[in-house]
């Protein structure tokens, strides 16, 4: 069976609204970001991946699995939504218990999975723990142990570091990225950061339509020799960002350091330096 994602000419309208327009993708095994701000399209994109919202128009395929075929497909994914929540005065054994059970796996099987789960999300010595009293990244683990008890061969996480701090999004960004050896993890997200070091290939959303698709290096290469860095006085930086696009700033007094792209050199102690994929998406964005 092949192992991989196609999606060709994908709708979804809501009423008068379209939240996707001839979406066509494709996404093989491995860790796979979808990149888009607030809004794109990206958790309607998913819904759809994982069955739990139907399609206008368009054929989406899972594995060469039909997405209409919806016993099918959950059965072969799992899935951590944005708004993840777990039922708070169970423990962290019994909340991925149940979950198991709700998802059809047999008492025998739960008993050697549920500890196996814990134990490759680190949370084995906190199985006793109830979950409201865990942290926001400790409870994102949990889900992603709920996600891959069923051993999933794809795995949809939407904005799954949001809300943590930099130790557990690292911590949780190379869990997902073990997970993807052998499997599809697609990773939704708006922070950039979290694209740049799990994913090879990504995609780009705006406003429900594909704006971009590829590897990473082909995405930084947009803005090959257009990202500049300078000092300058504190009272020209409105000046600046008014004429170019800012990407940082590092205010140091009355002086600040800023990174700006730019189509040519914008000033004389500008000095050319190497873009990263942040840089690469404000300018794709800005520039559609």
């Amino acid at each position: 069976m092949e192992t991989a994602i196609e999606i060709r000419n994908l709708t979804k309208n809501y009423g008068k609204k379209q939240a996707l327009s001839a979406v066509n993708l494709t996404i093989p095994q491995g860790m796979f970001g979808l990149l888009g701000p607030n809004g794109a399209g990206k958790t309607t994109l998913m819904k759809i991946l994982t069955t739990l919202l139907k399609k206008t128009e368009g054929d989406v395929n899972i594995c060469g699995i039909p997405v209409e075929n919806s016993k099918e497909i959950r059965h072969m994914t799992g899935y951590l939504p944005q708004d993840f929540s777990m039922y708070g005065n169970m423990s962290a054994y019994e909340a991925l218990d149940y979950l198991a059970l709700l998802s059809g796996m047999s008492r025998a099987e739960r008993k050697s999975k549920v500890p196996e789960m814990l134990e490759k999300v680190n949370l084995l010595e906190k199985q006793k723990t109830k979950v409201k009293s865990m942290s926001g990244g400790m409870k994102r683990r949990l889900g992603i142990a709920q996600a891959i008890i069923h051993d999933p061969r794809v795995i949809i996480v939407d904005e799954p570091t949001a809300g943590l701090d930099p130790e557990e999004r690292i911590r949780f960004r190379n869990l997902l990225c073990e997970i993807a050896k052998d499997r599809i993890v697609l990773l939704s997200t708006h922070i950039v950061g979290d694209i740049e070091a799990t994913c090879e290939n990504i995609a780009v959303l705006n406003q429900g339509k594909l704006c971009f698709q590829g590897k990473v290096a082909e995405l930084l290469s947009f803005v090959e020799g257009k990202v500049y860095s300078a000092e300058i006085a504190a009272v020209e930086l409105e000046k600046v960002k008014a004429k170019y696009m800012v990407t940082g700033i590092l205010a140091m007094g009355s002086a600040a350091n800023v990174k700006i792209i730019a189509e040519e050199k914008p000033f004389p102690q500008a000095k050319r330096v190497q873009p990263d994929v942040e840089d690469a998406y404000m300018y794709l964005m800005n520039k559609r």
